[in-house]
């Protein structure tokens, strides 16, 4: 008996279908492939293309096949691969070109057995526009240029052509998307170039007339399969299955036979004339059967569909509360939504936990509770009954950590009456985080932080100092109570008033060598930075911070170089500029000098006066020492009294006086010169007897001969003579 199978066995092994292994026992079968392309057979230039090929193979077992993949263009090989994946082979085309136009189909081979599919054609449509490139834009008649014509993305054989306007002039046949020609024009004038390309692919085929009919017979085998399914109707999960594969009036005339049994893709058993299979109905497993049987080239088969009623559903794990913070108190559902009760009691129906040390506590049928972990933890929820055994989908437990006690700060400074930003921000807690200004107890805003770097900012403003105090801020995400910060502590910057210059001493007495102080005053928060300047000048004369309200600036020894108009500017952590009122400061003399001009202007004076009398003086003197020619007229000696009243009531005496200045005379340096000189001094009388210079004047005639002193005799002589008055020794 041994004997016998030993020698069936290699009987069989020596002949085999296509499409089959047989090696120490058949494992494979190849049911059919197919060539799909994605996303048309018809799509233009650019377009991304999927060669898709799809094998349908049925194998005993879970054993990997070596699978070899080849993808086929009008019957050349383009792309082989080898792969043990049941996955389909992809096979792309980025962004295609015409070139890529043309049939393709792809095959299969497992372990010898091969399997061809259809062909499907890929047309392309679009080429780009060429570029035409020449190296010389003017030449002389013989003289050759270069031209290259680019084809930009295109692949394959292609044809140049190049134009002179519409004359053909040149072709080149490349496998590159370039041609470059060199070129010669025996005509002067003007030559308009271009040029154009054909991409070559395949020829379409054009279809001929039918031939002539041959009819021919066909008889069928009569040989068939059945597939038996058992239970036949109502199969729940964990029910035993049994499933038969027969032959029905089998051929024993044929070699080859063979009879495979497969669910889906996967092959359950395989035979000769009968098939048997047993497992355990399960609710998610592949429905459909199939009993196929080959035999040379005519292949039967039977197919069945089972429906299998789930005993119960998978679990859903949820967790109370919605929101999780560390070490707080939660509770875990794992429950089964549906089931049948017909075959199950809610009692054979057991939930776990897994992993099970989860430090959770189980409070019934599916109920665990306890606290939360402080770090993340997955949980996975099992269900089991009757040897069937569901897990849920995981779920992952991520505990909040609660938000902190938030702080409250400023960005930046407080400038009274401009607005400033508040930071509320919290050390600890998880996102999202809603947090809250508020001034006093009042609610002014909510900022809600998101993302790791946000930031809680609040825009706000103030008039008073004291306003600044009563913003808090409170952090919140949980239900819990939100934590309340500290009430803000910040210094508000009181901008600064107009400065107030102030001079010392008076702007109207200010003098040289005094010293000369200039205070400027502001009101607001210190440190104030103070600049003093003078007009004309560019550069401060003085900068100084100073943490009081006023400054001053200081100038010894005061000069007339000093004088000039001034002025201060004052700035603070407001940065507000501002300027006092021009002041005019004019330096005076001192007094001393003052006085020292004073006292030379008198002094000048006096000796302007001195000098006059001098001179005055000095001019009497010379009067008296000269030689003086004096004539009086004197009464008659004998007048009676009443003729001498009446005369002398009716004018006043005269006297006539000569004064005579006699000069050297010097001969030799002044010539001689006729005349004399002769001052004459009329004297008048007053009747009392003395000189009346004020009610009548003076005439005083004098002769001066100085240069001519005989002359001047002879004149006194010939005065003498007539009636002049007689000289007075």
């Amino acid at each position: 008996m041994g004997l016998l199978l030993l020698l069936t066995s290699a009987l069989l092994s020596s002949h085999f279908h296509p499409g089959s292994v047989v090696k120490a026992q058949r494992s494979f079968t190849i049911k059919d492939i197919a060539l799909f392309i994605e996303p048309s057979s018809n799509v233009s230039r650019d377009t991304n293309v999927i060669l898709r090929c799809q094998a349908n193979v049925s194998s005993f077992g879970h054993e990997a096949l070596s699978r070899e993949y080849t993808i086929y263009k009008d019957g050349n090989t383009v792309y082989t691969k080898t792969s043990s994946s049941s996955e389909d082979l992809l096979y792309r085309l980025s962004e295609v070109r015409i070139s890529n136009t043309g049939k393709y189909s792809c095959k299969i081979n497992i372990e010898g057995t091969e399997m061809t599919s259809g062909a499907r054609k890929l047309t392309v449509t679009g080429l780009s526009k060429p570029v035409l490139h020449i190296n010389k834009g003017v030449v002389t008649e013989g003289e050759e240029i270069t031209a290259r014509c680019t084809a930009h993305g295109e692949t394959g054989s292609i044809f140049f052509y190049f134009y002179d306007d519409s004359t053909e002039i040149e072709e080149r046949k490349v496998n590159s998307n370039q041609a470059e020609v060199t070129l010669r024009f025996s005509s002067a004038g003007i030559h308009r170039i271009h040029c154009a390309y054909t991409v070559l692919v395949t020829a379409d085929s054009f279809k001929s007339k039918e031939s002539n009919a041959v009819t021919v017979s066909v008889k069928e085998i009569p040989v068939a399969v059945v597939l038996e399914i058992l239970p036949h109707s109502k199969i729940y999960e964990g029910d035993e299955l049994f499933i038969s594969c027969t032959v029905q009036n089998p051929q024993p005339t044929y070699e080859g036979v063979h009879l495979y049994l497969s669910q889906g893709n996967q092959l359950l058993s395989r035979g000769d004339t009968k098939v048997n299979h047993s497992s355990i109905a399960l609710a998610n497993d592949i429905r459909d059967f199939e009993c196929r049987l080959q035999m040379g080239g005519v292949v039967r088969s039977d197919t069945g569909t089972i429906s299998v009623t789930e005993l119960f559903s998978v679990p859903t794990l949820t967790i109370s509360p919605a929101e999780v913070f560390q070490r707080e108190y939660i509770t875990l559902t794992c429950k089964s939504e549906s089931s049948a009760p017909e075959r199950l009691d809610q009692e054979e129906l057991t939930y776990a936990l897994d992993p099970p040390g989860s430090l959770l506590v189980s409070e019934g049928p599916g109920i665990f509770s306890g606290n939360a972990l402080p770090y993340d933890f997955n949980y996975t929820c099992v269900a089991r009954a009757k040897g069937i055994e569901k897990h849920s989908e995981a779920l992952a437990l991520r505990p909040k950590v609660p938000v902190t006690t938030p702080k409250i700060s400023v960005v930046g400074r407080v400038v009274l009456g401009k607005p400033f930003q508040i930071l509320c921000q919290s050390d600890i807690g998880s996102l999202p985080i809603n947090y809250t200004l508020l001034k006093g107890y009042d609610q002014l805003s909510t900022a809600a932080v998101t993302q790791p770097f946000q930031q809680a900012l609040f825009t706000v403003s103030v008039d008073r100092p004291d306003e600044v105090s009563k913003f808090m801020c409170e952090a919140k995400n949980s239900h819990r109570e939100a934590p309340l910060s500290r009430r803000l502590n910040a210094t508000a910057i009181e901008p600064l008033s107009r400065p107030i210059l102030t001079v010392i001493p008076d702007v109207a007495e200010i003098s040289e060598e005094d010293q000369l102080l200039l205070i400027c005053g502001v009101r607001g928060t210190p440190p104030v930075t103070f600049k003093w300047y003078r007009v004309g000048t560019e550069q401060p004369l003085s900068t100084t911070t100073s943490n009081n309200n006023n400054t001053d600036y200081q100038v010894h020894s005061l000069s007339k170089e000093h004088s000039g108009v001034y002025y201060c500017e004052a700035v603070n952590y407001a940065n507000n500029v501002v300027r006092s009122e021009r002041v005019t400061i004019e330096v005076r003399l001192a007094l001393w000098k003052k006085l020292v001009i004073g006292g030379s202007c008198l002094l000048a004076l006096f000796v302007l006066v001195v000098v006059s009398v001098l001179c005055f003086r000095s001019k009497r003197v010379r009067l008296d020492r000269a030689s003086v020619s004096v004539w009086s007229e004197r009464p008659p000696e004998e007048v009676n009294d009443e003729e001498s009243s009446s005369a002398a009531s009716k004018e006043p005496d005269v006297e006539y006086t000569e004064v005579v200045h006699p000069r050297p005379l010097d001969p030799t340096r002044v010539p001689l010169k006729k005349g004399t000189e002769t001052v004459y001094s009329e004297l008048q009388n007053s009747p009392n007897g003395a000189a009346d210079h004020h009610d009548y004047g003076s005439v005083q005639y004098a002769e001066l001969n100085s240069e001519q002193p005989e002359v001047n005799n002879y004149l006194l002589e010939v005065n003498h003579h007539q009636d002049l008055p007689v000289p007075v020794d």
